[in-house]
């Protein structure tokens, strides 16, 4: 019997494939928020970490129904392969979405991708030459850094403040010659801030000046509890270049993105992105070589749950739930943490930011909040250039207000040990022993 037995000791999996990975995978690592997601599923712990919607304002119903519809009456076109760009009546969707803006676009504007995060990875991966200066926020959406980096993106940053973005440090970082500007205006992630009108304006003006496309993040866009609607910059850049009101076309020198996550549910992984035709048209053959095309079933089902205006009146139940739990949290906060802790008042979207004073670390302050059951995420994964070891993010869209009270006080507990400079007490495990 002829039995093939190995000559030498067998090459251990890792070796055999640690020294095979591309060049570009060494800068990219995992998302600090996926993994600390993994260590907060158990139920005792109460959650700020994650970005997640609340599942009670998940429409159930709604969505049983479209898939029954969706089952009984297109069951086979549902589940059979199709078309790259999408499923045209949630295209059309889109359309109609965008002129809302006052921006005619048509389907042929419009991809449909596996979840906005699928839309940075296409874009990313279709601008994004090895070494090539990509301009965000500072800090800036963590997903969007990952998308970037893995082609091997360099960073050049302009800061925030209050009123979003300062564009009056924009003009020094556009000289550097950027691909894009990465830009999240609306109720930005991490920080909650929104970009001012002023600044909106300015931002189209310079980034048109210097030639340099905008790509704008726009998922929060339709979650404002308070304060003024907002010209999203795909409109404001339509305006700058003369279209007249009511008949701009869609100019291409922002490409806009949007997400079903936040007004449906982010278990369809659902995202779109709207560019023009020709920007389409290559993305369409790269996604091509990642999935072939965003799930058929769930793009119908969506439709289905979505049309009827059913978006717009489902919405106005979810922003009273989030405002209702924003104010929670901000009122929270004013009891318990203590003095020299700031954080932001967001108007809207999912989040908000702390800044804490010089010299902590939220990095070493979550270790300790989580031997108390309670996480957030640490700032400095939003910062592209290093820094921001003081400032972390909390989320107050998934709990419930009475368990925002007592992650807050719990959390508040922490802060004050350490802005008054006293020791962590031992973790309940090895206390006495």
């Amino acid at each position: 019997m002829n039995t093939l037995l190995p000559t030498e000791p067998a090459v251990a999996a890792d070796l055999l494939w640690a020294h095979r990975f591309a060049q570009r995978t060494l800068g990219v690592s995992a998302s600090a928020i996926r993994e600390l997601l993994k260590l907060t599923e158990h139920p005792e712990i109460i959650s700020f970490a994650g970005g997640l919607p609340a599942p009670e304002v998940f429409p159930l119903e709604r969505l049983a129904e479209a898939a029954r519809l969706v089952l009984e009456e297109q069951g086979h076109a549902a589940l059979q392969y199709s078309i790259t760009e999408g499923y045209l009546p949630l295209r059309e969707l889109v359309v109609r979405h965008m002129a809302g803006f006052g921006i005619k676009v048509t389907p042929g504007h419009v991809l449909i991708t596996s979840g906005a995060q699928q839309a940075l990875d296409l874009i990313g991966k279709l601008l994004i030459n090895p070494g090539d200066v990509v301009l965000t926020e500072e800090p800036t959406f963590l997903g969007a850094l990952q998308a970037f980096t893995a082609y091997e993106a360099r960073y050049v940053t302009v800061g925030i403040d209050d009123d979003g973005m300062r564009v009056d440090q924009l003009e020094e970082a556009l000289r550097v010659g950027p691909k894009f500007l990465y830009v999240v205006p609306n109720f930005q992630n991490p920080s909650g801030t929104t970009l001012s009108l002023e600044r909106r304006k300015r931002l189209v003006e310079l980034a048109s000046r210097y030639g340099a496309p905008i790509v704008e993040d726009d998922p929060y866009g339709q979650l404002r509890y308070e304060g003024q609607y907002l010209p999203p910059l795909v409109e404001l850049d339509a305006e700058y270049h003369g279209c007249a009101h009511g008949e701009r076309s869609f100019r291409g020198g922002v490409l806009y993105l949007g997400s079903f996550s936040k007004v449906l549910a982010p278990g369809l992984r659902l995202g779109f992105v709207v560019a023009p035709e020709e920007v389409i048209a290559k993305l369409v053959q790269l996604k091509q070589g990642t999935d072939l095309h965003t799930s058929t079933f769930t793009q119908r089902v969506a439709y289905e749950a979505a049309r009827g205006g059913f978006i717009d009146q489902h919405l106005i139940g979810v922003r009273e739930v989030y405002r209702e739990r924003r104010d929670a949290m901000l009122r929270a906060l004013e009891r318990h943490f203590p003095p020299g802790v700031r954080w932001t008042k967001p108007q809207g979207g999912l989040f908000l930011w702390v800044t804490l004073p010089p010299g902590l670390d939220s990095a070493v302050l979550l270790e300790e909040a989580l031997e108390r059951k309670v996480a957030f995420v640490p700032g400095a994964p939003f910062f592209p250039l290093g820094g921001g070891a003081e400032t972390f993010r909390l989320n107050f869209s998934y709990c419930s207000p009475d368990r925002i009270e007592e992650g807050v006080r719990r959390l508040g507990e922490v802060l004050g040990r350490h802005v008054r400079g006293e020791a962590s007490p031992e973790p309940a495990t090895t206390r006495g022993s």
